[in-house]
């Protein structure tokens, strides 16, 4: 491990443990313990199915980006490779699962791992455009200012949508900056550059070929439809609760708890999203006890089964497991 990554573990750690304080010192076990009782099942297991509604229209969505690559790719075939990355993610530091994903599956896939590195650049901006919307809907409907939980005003977060639009769908525009950035960076770190270049150039020829077919518009729906369905999976675990004063507050804690994943933290984004969604409930007139009953539910929700059906996955497939081995190594 170098030093970097040691330092990066580090701080990961201390704002962990940092947030995870911030959320005890509020409550006391006893009220922690109350607000779950009487649970109602029944929304636990709907949420379940929420949840598996959402990850399959992001695995679709996968599919449709390696599709380019591999016209006859099955949505079964990305199922396992897709699952066993956030897996991977849960438990492991440095974001391995992507690592895992990007160089471990390219043989059952049919594709190369350059292409699979687009693939994930262009998921993480459609994530981060529905989750900058999601925030915008929640923060009208409720009537509140996003500086109380972003420090910045909603131009900001207008902006930042706006620009992510363009880079999707109009991907030339973007592309001269990115090309001029990455030779910038070849002058001061060539050996980096070069491998910065080579990447910004296989993103952006997936963007364009993406653009250029509509294909685009047609991620954007998916991806409206996978947070849609995770937006549910929040609103049904509030209701599980019969301490929540406020279970539509579910729908602010969504994007809110995600936004807050952005915070280095420990695999599974400890302390950091369950502050977050914390916060989020408390905003809106539920109990602190109640609010970490229900952070601490939902996250149990959203960790474990993706870690149990992923790693299941890995223990059970062949993968190229020397390649894999040595990329998490390095």
């Amino acid at each position: 491990m170098t030093v970097k990554k040691l330092l990066q573990l580090v701080l990961s750690v201390i704002l962990a443990c940092f947030f995870s304080w911030c959320i005890v010192r509020q409550i006391k076990l006893v009220e922690l313990k109350q607000a779950f009782d009487n649970t109602v099942l029944i929304w636990i297991v709907t949420a379940l199915f929420a949840f598996a509604v959402g990850y399959s229209c992001r695995i679709e969505r996968w599919r449709l980006m390696l599709k380019r690559d591999n016209p006859s790719l099955k949505w079964i075939n990305c199922a396992g490779p897709f699952l066993a990355s956030f897996a991977a993610n849960n438990i492991l530091p440095f974001r391995a699962g992507d690592v895992l994903r990007a160089f471990a599956f390219n043989r059952n896939l049919g594709t190369s791992s350059g292409v699979v590195i687009a693939t994930l650049f262009v998921e993480r901006l459609l994530d981060l455009l529905m989750v900058i919307v999601l925030l915008a809907a929640a923060l009208a409907f409720f009537g509140m200012e996003t500086t109380r939980f972003a420090g910045v005003g909603s131009v900001v977060f207008i902006a930042g949508a706006v620009t992510i639009l363009i880079i999707l769908l109009f991907p030339h525009t973007f592309a001269p900056l990115a090309v001029g950035f990455g030779r910038l960076v070849a002058r001061i770190a060539p050996n980096f550059g070069i491998k910065l270049i080579d990447e910004i150039n296989k993103s952006l020829a997936m963007l364009i070929s993406l653009a250029k077919n509509k294909t685009m518009l047609t991620l954007i729906v998916w991806s409206l439809m996978a947070w849609l369905a995770e937006g549910c999976v929040f609103w049904l675990v509030a209701l599980a609760l019969p301490s929540l004063t406020t279970p539509v507050a579910g729908w602010l804690a969504l994007p809110v708890g995600t936004l807050a994943t952005l915070i280095p933290s420990t695999p599974g984004y400890i302390g950091t999203f369950d502050y977050a969604t914390v916060r989020a409930m408390t905003e809106l007139g539920n109990t602190a006890a109640a609010a970490t009953a229900y952070a601490l539910l939902v996250h149990a929700l959203l960790w474990l089964p993706l870690t149990l059906i992923g790693g299941l996955y890995l223990l059970t497939h062949s993968t190229q497991r020397h390649d894999k081995l040595k990329v998490i190594e390095q």
